[in-house]
């Protein structure tokens, strides 16, 4: 039994590569990370088709989809339905239903059919703790597992912070930088920590880059947001 549980439980870690799989989906066969190499990759769980607040989740999803798109990010959606299951539900949400004010939404996205759950179990999806999880693996170009969010059945996803972690995480890689909290795209980072004495008393003294220290270890700087990638 216990076996059994940690199987259910085990999940990737932030910095380990995304576990491999080959799925079937309602865009085709997809062989993952593989298929994605070079781009960011959103994969996001569900626990079943016909959900309401799964529902109301792809429509947004679908909606927003090119935005994430302008941002090298790819959508990769999963439930433990079958393939039938899926394309009814799909058909169904763009030709029924209607969301504020989004309505006749295609999902485009691959959906991966995981009847036996073995993509949801490499992947920690299931927890024995509560019944239906939502989770969304932020996967980035080189196959690597950045971020994780997990929610409960009872809690939509905030599409706005999904966006705003991919391109605080893309920030940070291009500039070597860090994001303070509740950072918006034009807002002030955080200089990663000076490394030598010399360095901290240079930060406190000479606002060198306009950088501007409260302390050694906590330093801010402009970065506009024209240089940063929003779409």
């Amino acid at each position: 039994m216990e076996k059994i549980v940690e199987q259910l439980i085990s999940m990737p870690r932030i910095g380990d590569k995304a576990p491999e799989f080959k799925a079937i989906t309602t865009q085709g066969n997809i062989n993952f990370p593989a298929d994605y190499k070079g781009k960011w990759v959103i994969l996001f769980s569900h626990p079943a088709d016909f959900t309401p607040v799964c529902t109301s989740e792809f429509i947004t999803f679908a909606a927003r989809e090119l935005e994430f798109n302008d941002l090298n990010c790819q959508l990769v959606g999963l439930s433990i339905d079958g393939l039938s299951s899926h394309i009814a539900w799909l058909r169904t949400i763009k030709e029924k239903i209607e969301f504020k004010g989004m309505k006749n939404i295609e999902v485009k996205f691959p959906l991966i059919e995981d009847i036996t759950m073995e993509v949801a179990k490499k992947y920690g999806m299931i927890q024995p703790g509560e019944s239906s999880t939502r989770a969304v693996f932020f996967i980035d170009p080189k196959g690597m597992v950045r971020a994780i969010i997990y929610y409960p059945l009872s809690l939509g996803r905030n599409f706005d912070e999904l966006k705003r972690t991919l391109i605080a995480m893309q920030t940070a890689d291009t500039y070597s930088i860090a994001t303070p909290a509740d950072w918006q795209p034009g807002d002030d980072v955080i200089v990663p920590p000076a490394d030598s004495c010399g360095v901290a008393k240079d930060r406190m003294e000479t606002n060198e880059d306009g950088i501007t220290c409260s302390d050694w270890f906590f330093c801010t700087k402009p970065l506009p947001i024209e240089k940063i990638k929003m779409q």
